[in-house]
């Protein structure tokens, strides 16, 4: 039963993180429903989109801090509460005000779910695999991304957005409840005393953190603007596609992004690099993000190249080990933390910037579409910019060797 702990520990913390990804894409398949029933205008749907990212990316150091001190257990069964509540408020909203109000208690109490998860990872499993496990957590998490694509569609369709919220946020107090009655935190990780301040000050003073938060947050801000906001609304208004079908194109991207994450940190524990596997992938990227925005695509072009693109973003599930490679191993909820919230910053402002784009026109076709991709592009190449300067590790921690300074 020891021999096992570890990975039912993880799977239990892996279920909570489909529930991260469910929540992270689930906006842009609702669009159209939200903006009918409160109103709204692009800019309005794009904050909505982008309260959830904004929330996340507030609680990423706070988040690094609590699995560091209370430990995973407590840290995550009070953040799936939350998250529980937050999408029943969501469910149950009557204005758009509740919609905000629910989007950020999501976006709060998912927060600290990933970070838990890698203190995990570290705590509990050998450290010559944590890039592996890293992109094998990252495949289960984006399966949420997947359900929240066309079965999320089909469930709108069939009943509404607001049973589909409601039914999640139950299906998340049930998580919350295993969470409380499986996960067993090592004495060591709640018994350990962790100078925070001095931590923090380590982390956010090391040059060598910074480029894995700029990773982050240029390839997966284009990502999650596409797959969870814009996406699918460009395929139904560009190709006439219906709903359903429009959302099984980003689930093709979120796809790739699953099985690019397993292999990219399979490859990068096998040959113990990071920046050379973060370079390659991100400059496909933005060679994938170019041909989608400055050339006219038949529709059947578009499903591979989607694939592609969200398999090369799976460059950044490298920046997490990179950051804990490069600062004091106790610490690793504090350097994967700040790490993280690049991604959420990246993904906070590309959607909010494109709804504008989108206001500006009176009409929104597919030149109006063209124009606000160009941020995506752009956001990806702030990516591949981040890359060059990631420090290479060779899969280990080197923050005692003379290399790290």
């Amino acid at each position: 039963m020891k021999k096992n702990l570890k990975w039912i520990i993880w799977g239990v913390l892996a279920l909570a993180y489909v529930v991260v990804f469910f929540h992270r894409l689930a906006a842009g398949v609702v669009k159209e429903d939200l903006m009918q029933t409160f109103s709204i205008s692009s800019t309005t749907f794009g904050l909505i989109g982008s309260l959830y990212f904004y929330a996340y990316m507030f609680m990423q150091i706070p988040s690094g801090i609590l699995a560091d001190t209370l430990g995973a257990k407590r840290t995550v069964t009070y953040g799936t509460l939350v998250a529980g509540i937050g999408s029943l408020v969501f469910g149950f909203a009557s204005n758009v005000v509740m919609i905000f109000i629910g989007r950020i208690l999501v976006g709060l109490g998912v927060s600290v779910i990933f970070i838990s998860l890698l203190k995990i990872l570290a705590d509990w499993f050998e450290p010559e695999n944590f890039g592996r496990m890293s992109g094998i957590t990252s495949f289960v998490g984006n399966m949420g991304g997947i359900l929240a694509q066309t079965p999320l569609a089909l469930v709108v369709a069939a009943f509404s957005w607001r049973h589909a919220f409601i039914g999640m946020g139950l299906v998340t107090l049930v998580i919350c409840l295993m969470c409380k009655l499986i996960i067993v935190d090592k004495k060591k990780e709640v018994s350990e005393k962790v100078d925070i301040k001095k931590g923090l000050l380590i982390v956010i003073k090391n040059k060598h953190t910074w480029p894995g938060f700029v990773v982050f947050a240029g390839l997966f801000g284009a990502f999650a603007s596409m797959t969870g906001t814009w996406g699918r609304a460009y395929m139904s208004d560009v190709y006439g596609l219906t709903k359903v079908s429009s959302a099984n194109y980003m689930a093709i991207m979120v796809l790739g992004m699953a099985l690019g994450s397993i292999v990219t940190g399979m490859v990068s524990d096998k040959v113990k690099l990071k920046k050379m596997p973060m370079v390659v992938l991100a400059s496909i990227n933005v060679i994938s993000w170019g041909f989608f925005v400055l050339v006219n695509l038949p529709l059947q072009m578009i499903g591979p190249l989607l694939f592609v693109m969200g398999w090369t973003t799976s460059a950044f599930v490298l920046s997490w080990g990179a950051a804990k490679e490069v600062n004091p191993k106790e610490i690793t909820g504090i350097s994967t933390s700040v790490v993280n919230m690049g991604g959420f910053f990246g993904a906070a402002i590309v959607p909010v910037i494109m709804g504008r784009i989108f206001d500006s026109y009176a009409f929104i076709d597919a030149g109006a579409y063209k124009t606000a991709f160009l941020v995506c592009l752009f956001s990806s190449l702030f990516g591949l910019v981040g890359t060059f300067f990631i420090k290479e590790t060779h899969c280990e921690n080197i923050y005692d060797k003379r290399e790290v300074a």
